[in-house]
């Protein structure tokens, strides 16, 4: 049976994609009323004019990532990926907390989310340093004790746009449990020579029980566990105590990461149709990895390029983007009963379609050309 996909995702506007910016740092320390006003020391990374410490941040609205780290792991072993993400025009923030030899992962998981958001309302509080600078759009991603307490984060949780993590270890309490509770969409790359977190114990069950309804689980071939950051030493030492090693080098297995990873946020943050058309013909044409994706319906993945529509469910516009559309292309939208309600032709790659007028309910798009028919499911809410 072919596989289906589906992009989860509502339109945004493609903002400073083109732009490379410097970037900038700022440590603050958030408290949490909610929680015996917990100290949440952060270390924040931010788009500005001139690199450093303390420095203005660039003008624009920028999506903003939540990153927890590994166990024993600081903050600063992910500059590669604050190095790569930031000067795109995203904000990326790290906190500090639970770097104990006994750390909570239910405390983590929880400030993972609280920073989440924090920033949310940072943009519409004036005296925030982040005012009128936050997009609405976020990820939560982890390493590790960090990618397994994202699960802890997104359970039962929405209000974030993507799930992404790196080798995601087994939480307490269960981030496979948790899991089973998570529908946002999932981006988890695992390390297949990982021997500290191994994959069939540690990221698989916890890929499998998923409720996402667009999950992706991406293996780097020869991959190990500590590479998906940058040199650690704890993490290292016991890294080389297990089996079996990677047989790529860090530099290897972080390459690979971004060769996806940098399109999928681009489409899941910034909206950018040709990125997520990018990500999944490079996730389909790759020697380097291999995938398991479990996506609601679109297109099969052996004709990936044919194109996508999003969001997916739909409020207002659906959008429909056929990357090869050389000729015209007719569409018909109708009701699970077969009547038509909407009917049109496409002659470029991208097509905006209005279903604010239809009511709430199971849809179906029908796409003509002169070869085939394509039918589509999609929600209107």
């Amino acid at each position: 049976m072919k596989k289906i996909i589906l992009i989860c995702f509502s339109l945004l506007p493609l903002m400073f994609l083109g732009q490379t910016y410097k970037v900038g740092h700022k440590q603050i320390t958030y408290t949490d009323p909610n929680r015996n006003n917990r100290s949440i020391q952060t270390e924040i990374y931010y788009p500005a004019n001139t690199a450093g410490d303390n420095v203005a941040i660039s003008s624009g609205q920028f999506p903003v990532l939540i990153f927890g780290h590994g166990f024993v792991m600081g903050w600063d072993s992910y500059q590669w990926l604050w190095d790569s993400i930031v000067p795109m025009g995203y904000i990326m923030a790290f906190p500090r907390t639970e770097g104990s030899i006994s750390p909570s992962h239910t405390e983590f998981g929880l400030d993972l989310r609280f920073l989440n958001e924090k920033f949310k309302t940072e943009n519409t509080t004036s005296t925030s340093f982040f005012y009128q600078h936050v997009a609405n759009t976020s990820a939560i991603m982890g390493h590790s004790m960090g990618g397994g307490s994202s699960f802890l984060a997104a359970e039962n949780y929405t209000n974030f746009t993507t799930l992404i993590n790196f080798a995601a270890a087994k939480t307490t309490p269960s981030s496979i449990t948790a899991a089973a509770h998570v529908t946002v969409p999932l981006l988890m790359f695992i390390g297949e020579n990982d021997g500290v977190a191994k994959p069939a114990d540690h990221q698989i069950p916890m890929y499998d029980s998923c409720l996402s309804s667009c999950k992706t689980r991406v293996t780097i071939k020869g991959g190990g566990h500590c590479y998906f950051a940058g040199y650690n030493f704890n993490c290292s030492f016991g890294e080389s105590t297990t089996s079996p090693q990677p047989t790529i080098t860090r530099e290897e297995q972080q390459s690979r990461v971004w060769y996806l990873l940098k399109p999928y946020i681009n489409y899941m943050l910034k909206g950018n149709a040709s990125e997520g058309a990018l990500f999944l013909s490079r996730l389909t044409n790759n020697s380097d990895i291999t995938y398991v994706r479990s996506c609601n319906t679109l297109v099969n993945e052996e004709n990936i390029n044919k194109g996508f529509v999003f969001p997916n469910p739909v409020s207002e516009q659906l959008n429909i983007y056929l990357p090869q559309n050389e000729s015209e292309v007719r569409y018909s939208i109708v009701d699970i009963m077969g009547n038509e309600l909407l009917s049109g032709e496409i002659y470029n790659s991208m097509k905006s379609i209005s279903v604010e007028n239809l009511n709430n309910g199971i849809y179906f798009i029908r796409l003509f050309n002169n070869f085939e028919q394509t039918n589509i499911k999609f929600i209107k809410e």
